[in-house]
């Protein structure tokens, strides 16, 4: 788990086409930081959870559910380099999602201090020429392609049913009491589902995984705004924080951006370390 403040942290040995960097922050009203970000960018994989609990138990599950997360799916490419299939990347992401959910689960009942805690978790894993995204709670994903900005999945929370329903429009849904109610998290019961799903990438494309710590404080369009005024990832990254802490900080603020360099492609083959 990455300390607060901290400066943003540019991947070391990045692949040639992706390029990284993370940046997690306290926020303006926590004295504990439950977020936590894990990379592997050799990989193309990157990983963001956000806890919850009391004492330490946030940071706990986070810290665990992300480093399981990473080990499960690093792993699983260094045995088997691919290339993978759409049904065997599907497995592999809610597998990773599974062990984790049991880490923490089982962790939960360890200590009296850790009951009921849990976290959100996001996972992308880049292929040849798409994003894998596997999603429990409100942890998002964002894709910023030149004007397009979009968010890749859906919210497991009491606002996305309330909106889903006709109940809330999503501008009423911005001041909403219910905000951090998550209706799926990771630990809190024996087993969970992750939402898996596959998004295409093109040369130029930054994918974003944030808590929500950044997108409870900004809108879609002020978070896209801040991305596309900064050139580098590492002061895009620092822009995103420092603008959700100028709109308040409630919240723990955590980022992870990858840029796809040029083409997707070398010689018919993706950037998986293992199939160069």
């Amino acid at each position: 788990m990455t300390d607060s403040p901290s400066s943003p942290t540019p991947a070391a040995d990045v692949p040639p086409l992706l390029e990284f960097a993370s940046l997690t922050d306290t926020g303006r009203a926590r004295h504990n930081n439950e977020d936590t970000v894990k990379l592997d960018p050799v990989l193309g994989l990157a990983v963001l959870a956000d806890g919850m609990g009391g004492y330490n138990a946030g940071e706990v599950a986070s810290d665990l559910a992300a480093g399981r997360v990473l080990e499960q799916l690093s792993a699983w490419l260094r045995q088997s380099p691919g290339p993978h299939d759409d049904d065997s990347i599907r497995r592999a992401l809610a597998e990773a999602t599974q062990q984790a959910n049991q880490a923490v689960h089982e962790a939960a009942g360890s200590r009296a201090e850790y009951t009921g805690m849990g976290t959100t978790l996001v996972s992308a894993l880049f292929a040849t020429d798409s994003v894998w995204i596997a999603h429990v709670g409100d942890s998002r994903a964002y894709r910023l392609r030149g004007a397009l900005f979009e968010q890749l999945g859906r919210d497991h929370s009491l606002l996305q049913e309330q909106i889903d329903a006709g109940l809330l429009t999503p501008e009423e849904a911005s001041y909403s009491m219910h905000r951090n109610l998550v209706t799926r998290a990771v630990g809190v019961e024996p087993e969970v589902l992750a939402d898996v799903h596959a998004h295409d990438l093109r040369g130029g494309d930054v994918v974003l995984l944030c808590s929500d710590g950044l997108s409870d404080m900004l809108p879609d369009v002020v978070i896209a705004q801040v991305m596309r005024s900064h050139e580098s990832l590492e002061a895009m990254a620092q822009a995103l924080v420092d603008a959700a802490n100028a709109a308040g900080g409630r919240d723990n603020i955590a980022v992870v951006l990858a840029r796809v360099r040029g083409g997707l492609t070398r010689a018919g083959r993706g950037w998986w370390p293992f199939r160069r």
